[in-house]
């Protein structure tokens, strides 16, 4: 494999800081050239700027802009400020941009990876579920956009295994969060601190609320739907606790292929690096001549309504995935701030749905005015019990 540039978007997060301790391990594989992060952890991104050598760096933030210039004590370093200078980072022509950014404003700087003829390796699911047509529209080549999510990972290698005209189904699994068995009578109860403490994965805290809600799964399936281009319908998600089947494909000869590995995220991110290539030893293999059992069982949509309130979402409109998306973001920092209880999350959420009505092109304007009446439907629903249509 030869030597490829890239850009980290959202480095030090926990797929950002995953990919970079990838890298250091696979010195000749890549050069970075580029990396930009929210500003939440200053001394973290300067580190990663010492140790990787950028050409250019982006902080979100200004503030924190200021400070790591300070810390970088004058190296020299261009850092770019604010959205546009995160975009500028994903638009820079790295052979591959890593997009691991959290949340729907990841989408610009997808958007720009694309036009620049970057491979993109995307971590950020929400791109996919508030643009998805925009996205695709986007795509200048096969094999241009790589998955990193696990489950997406898993899918993208399964269908090595035939062509896309004998795909029957797409199974997506789920590890069933915390609250696997749990009634909504025991959810009702649920704090933060039990919602963040995920079983089998270690994310960040509105992946790992979202995995114990399964709105994660929902925003999956809208992920499958538009990088696979199968329809909502023909894609299910079964519950498998042991995180070890990322996620499978069944073709129409009956036959299921699936991707089997221990639930460590360094695996799917160094397969969206490298692809169509392999990182040799990225983690290590699952053991098979040791007794273990593994457990398949559908999901309660009754407790867990989340995947179904996306199935209806995709069938409605294409704003309405991005909807979901948004109001959760604000339902789910509520929670965490203790102004909502856990049910909360998912019933708002279906609230807001309700009452929004789809119209305008399909263009980023149009989506960023439905994001943000869904984020005011969501506080005005927190406040005050109701919203607008």
């Amino acid at each position: 494999m030869t030597t490829r540039s890239l850009a980290i978007l959202g480095s030090t997060g926990s797929i950002g800081t995953q990919a970079v301790e990838l890298l250091l391990r696979q010195p000749d594989a890549f050069s970075v050239v580029g990396l930009a992060a929210g500003g939440g952890r200053v001394d973290a991104l300067a580190r990663q700027v010492n140790l990787l050598h950028p050409s250019l760096v982006a902080v979100h933030d200004g503030a924190a802009a200021l400070a790591l210039d300070r810390a970088l004590g004058g190296t020299g370093v261009p850092i770019l400020v604010g959205a546009a200078g995160v975009e500028e980072v994903a638009g820079c022509g790295a052979d591959v941009v890593l997009n691991a950014i959290t949340g729907s404003v990841g989408l610009g700087s997808t958007l720009r990876a694309l036009s620049a003829g970057s491979t993109l390796a995307l971590a950020n699911k929400e791109s996919l579920v508030a643009g998805g047509r925009l996205v695709r529209a986007a795509v200048q080549r096969e094999g241009q956009i790589v998955p990193v999510d696990s489950e997406h990972s898993a899918i993208a290698q399964c269908l090595r295994a035939g062509s896309r005209e004998e795909v029957s189904r797409l199974i997506l699994t789920a590890s069933g969060g915390p609250f696997r068995g749990w009634s909504r009578e025991d959810l009702a109860r649920v704090t933060p601190e039990q919602a963040l403490a995920h079983p089998t994965w270690s994310m960040g805290p509105v992946v790992t609320v979202n995995s114990s809600t399964l709105v994660n799964k929902a925003l999956e399936l809208a992920e499958a739907h538009y990088l696979f281009d199968v329809p909502a319908e023909a894609i299910d998600v079964i519950v498998h606790p042991q995180s070890y089947v990322h996620s499978m494909v069944e073709f129409v000869d009956g036959a299921t292929i699936c991707q089997v590995s221990p639930p460590d995220m360094r695996l799917p991110i160094a397969w969206g690096l490298a692809w169509p290539d392999r990182l040799e030893g990225a983690v290590e293999a699952a053991r098979f001549d040791r007794a273990s059992a593994w457990e398949f069982e559908p999901l309660d949509e009754s407790v867990f309504p989340a995947v179904r309130l996306m199935r209806e979402a995709l069938a409605t409109s294409w704003l309405h995935p991005a909807v979901l998306n948004a109001a959760n973001e604000v339902c789910v920092e509520a929670f965490l701030a203790g102004r909502l209880g856990y049910l909360g999350i998912v019933e708002t959420v279906e609230r807001v749905l309700d009452v929004f009505c789809a119209s305008g092109d399909e263009d980023l304007q149009v989506l960023a005015q439905a994001e943000e009446w869904a984020r005011a439907a969501a506080a005005d629903v927190l406040e005050r019990g109701r919203c607008q249509p």
